[in-house]
């Protein structure tokens, strides 16, 4: 698989996860407001990923898209968010 490919498929799980995810209420003391910071953060990597993909930049592209995952593992890890 290319990397281009690759990074085509990062892109389009990350986006669909962002437009799936639904906040839920926790136990820990995590703001609203927080959660929604880094869900923006989540979402200025990912289209960085677009738009490194775009210019062909694919290494750059992978990292960003890698990031954005990162992010909305955590979330998820800590409960806050879920998705599929």
């Amino acid at each position: 698989m290319s990397l281009e490919k690759l990074v085509s498929g990062y892109i389009a799980s990350t986006k669909h996860v962002l437009n799936e995810l639904q906040v839920v209420e926790s136990s820990m003391s995590i703001g609203l407001e927080s959660i929604g910071k880094v869900v923006e953060h989540a979402k200025a990597y990912l289209d960085d990923a677009k738009y490194y993909r775009d210019k062909k930049k694919f290494e750059i592209s992978l990292t960003s898209v890698a990031y954005c995952e990162g992010l909305l593992d955590a979330l998820k890890l800590l409960g806050v968010v879920k998705f599929e």
